[in-house]
Protein backbone atom coordinates (compact mmCIF):
# COMPACT_ATOMS: atom_id res chain seq x y z
CA UNK A 1 0.00 0.00 0.00
CA UNK A 2 1.32 3.31 -0.92
CA UNK A 3 2.14 5.91 2.08
CA UNK A 4 0.01 8.98 1.90
CA UNK A 5 1.84 12.00 2.74
CA UNK A 6 0.43 14.15 5.48
CA UNK A 7 0.66 17.51 4.78
CA UNK A 8 0.66 19.71 8.26
CA UNK A 9 -2.25 21.66 9.54
CA UNK A 10 -2.23 25.43 8.87
CA UNK A 11 -1.55 26.09 12.10
CA UNK A 12 1.83 23.59 12.60
CA UNK A 13 3.40 25.03 9.41
CA UNK A 14 5.88 27.74 10.72
CA UNK A 15 6.22 29.32 6.86
CA UNK A 16 2.43 29.65 6.76
CA UNK A 17 0.04 32.60 7.36
CA UNK A 18 -0.72 34.14 10.73
CA UNK A 19 -4.11 33.82 12.18
CA UNK A 20 -4.28 37.83 11.21
CA UNK A 21 -3.49 37.28 7.23
CA UNK A 22 -6.23 34.02 7.24
CA UNK A 23 -8.72 36.60 8.88
CA UNK A 24 -7.83 39.27 5.90
CA UNK A 25 -7.87 36.35 3.15
CA UNK A 26 -11.45 35.48 4.03
CA UNK A 27 -12.43 38.97 4.20
CA UNK A 28 -11.50 39.59 1.15
CA UNK A 29 -13.34 36.25 -0.22
CA UNK A 30 -16.49 37.67 1.19
CA UNK A 31 -15.80 40.71 -0.48
CA UNK A 32 -15.59 38.94 -3.72
CA UNK A 33 -19.11 36.69 -3.53
CA UNK A 34 -20.62 39.79 -1.94
CA UNK A 35 -19.57 41.77 -5.66
CA UNK A 36 -21.93 44.23 -7.09
CA UNK A 37 -24.50 43.34 -4.30
CA UNK A 38 -22.16 45.44 -1.78
CA UNK A 39 -23.20 48.71 -0.06
CA UNK A 40 -19.15 50.08 -0.02
CA UNK A 41 -19.70 53.02 2.05
CA UNK A 42 -22.00 51.10 4.52
CA UNK A 43 -19.37 48.15 4.74
CA UNK A 44 -16.31 50.82 5.22
CA UNK A 45 -18.58 52.29 8.01
CA UNK A 46 -19.08 49.00 9.66
CA UNK A 47 -15.50 48.28 9.59
CA UNK A 48 -14.26 51.39 10.81
CA UNK A 49 -16.93 51.17 13.89
CA UNK A 50 -14.85 47.89 14.41
CA UNK A 51 -11.68 49.43 15.33
CA UNK A 52 -10.45 50.68 18.95
CA UNK A 53 -8.53 53.67 19.81
CA UNK A 54 -5.82 55.77 17.06
CA UNK A 55 -6.93 53.14 14.65
CA UNK A 56 -10.26 53.88 14.56
CA UNK A 57 -9.91 57.56 14.87
CA UNK A 58 -7.63 58.17 12.12
CA UNK A 59 -9.60 56.12 9.82
CA UNK A 60 -12.58 58.21 10.32
CA UNK A 61 -10.57 60.99 9.70
CA UNK A 62 -9.19 59.78 6.64
CA UNK A 63 -12.85 58.98 5.59
CA UNK A 64 -13.84 62.32 6.01
CA UNK A 65 -10.76 63.76 4.33
CA UNK A 66 -10.96 61.79 1.59
CA UNK A 67 -14.49 62.21 1.44
CA UNK A 68 -13.97 65.67 1.40
CA UNK A 69 -11.26 66.41 -0.82
CA UNK A 70 -11.33 63.28 -3.72
CA UNK A 71 -15.06 62.50 -4.07
CA UNK A 72 -14.83 60.74 -6.64
CA UNK A 73 -13.19 58.05 -4.80
CA UNK A 74 -15.62 55.72 -3.74
CA UNK A 75 -15.65 53.92 -0.44
CA UNK A 76 -15.32 50.08 0.74
CA UNK A 77 -13.26 47.30 1.88
CA UNK A 78 -10.45 46.03 0.95
CA UNK A 79 -9.34 42.36 2.90
CA UNK A 80 -11.32 43.62 5.36
CA UNK A 81 -9.57 47.13 5.89
CA UNK A 82 -11.30 50.77 4.92
CA UNK A 83 -10.36 51.60 1.16
CA UNK A 84 -11.23 54.08 -1.34
CA UNK A 85 -11.50 53.24 -5.15
CA UNK A 86 -11.47 54.61 -8.30
CA UNK A 87 -13.25 53.23 -11.33
CA UNK A 88 -13.88 49.99 -9.66
CA UNK A 89 -10.33 49.60 -8.33
CA UNK A 90 -8.84 50.59 -4.73
CA UNK A 91 -6.40 53.72 -5.44
CA UNK A 92 -5.83 53.71 -1.72
CA UNK A 93 -6.36 52.04 1.66
CA UNK A 94 -6.01 51.87 5.28
CA UNK A 95 -4.38 49.00 7.19
CA UNK A 96 -4.89 49.34 11.24
CA UNK A 97 -2.24 48.45 13.59
CA UNK A 98 -4.25 46.35 15.54
CA UNK A 99 -5.91 44.37 12.54
CA UNK A 100 -1.40 42.42 12.08
CA UNK A 101 -0.72 43.68 15.46
CA UNK A 102 2.10 46.06 14.15
CA UNK A 103 3.40 49.12 15.74
CA UNK A 104 2.09 51.61 13.58
CA UNK A 105 -1.01 51.48 11.12
CA UNK A 106 -0.45 52.35 7.25
CA UNK A 107 -2.17 54.12 4.83
CA UNK A 108 -0.83 52.62 1.53
CA UNK A 109 -1.82 52.61 -2.35
CA UNK A 110 -1.75 50.11 -4.80
CA UNK A 111 -0.19 50.63 -8.35
CA UNK A 112 -3.45 52.20 -10.17
CA UNK A 113 -1.88 55.30 -8.05
CA UNK A 114 -0.82 58.18 -10.17
CA UNK A 115 1.89 58.32 -7.45
CA UNK A 116 5.24 57.41 -10.01
CA UNK A 117 7.91 59.74 -9.42
CA UNK A 118 11.23 58.51 -10.91
CA UNK A 119 12.91 54.47 -10.25
CA UNK A 120 11.41 54.41 -6.53
CA UNK A 121 8.98 56.05 -4.54
CA UNK A 122 6.81 55.69 -1.16
CA UNK A 123 3.69 53.85 -1.79
CA UNK A 124 2.84 53.20 1.98
CA UNK A 125 2.96 55.77 4.77
CA UNK A 126 3.45 54.39 8.42
CA UNK A 127 0.63 56.61 10.46
CA UNK A 128 1.13 56.98 14.31
CA UNK A 129 -1.01 59.75 14.49
CA UNK A 130 -2.82 62.24 12.64
CA UNK A 131 -1.71 65.47 12.90
CA UNK A 132 -2.68 68.88 10.92
CA UNK A 133 0.84 68.77 8.30
CA UNK A 134 0.26 64.86 8.08
CA UNK A 135 -3.29 65.66 6.99
CA UNK A 136 -2.58 68.03 4.20
CA UNK A 137 0.30 65.47 3.01
CA UNK A 138 -2.37 62.85 3.12
CA UNK A 139 -4.77 64.66 0.72
CA UNK A 140 -2.05 66.10 -1.34
CA UNK A 141 -0.91 62.08 -1.90
CA UNK A 142 -4.60 61.21 -2.47
CA UNK A 143 -4.88 63.87 -5.39
CA UNK A 144 -1.62 63.07 -6.67
CA UNK A 145 -2.86 59.72 -6.86
CA UNK A 146 -6.09 60.13 -8.33
CA UNK A 147 -4.06 62.27 -11.16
Amino acid sequence: MAETKRTPARDEDPGGFTDEERAAMKERAKEVRRGKKKDGAADLLEKIAELEGADRAMAERLHELITEHAPELAPRTYYGMPAWAKDGKVLCFFQPALKFKTRYATFGFNDNALLDDGELWPTSYALVELTAAGERRIVELVTKAIG
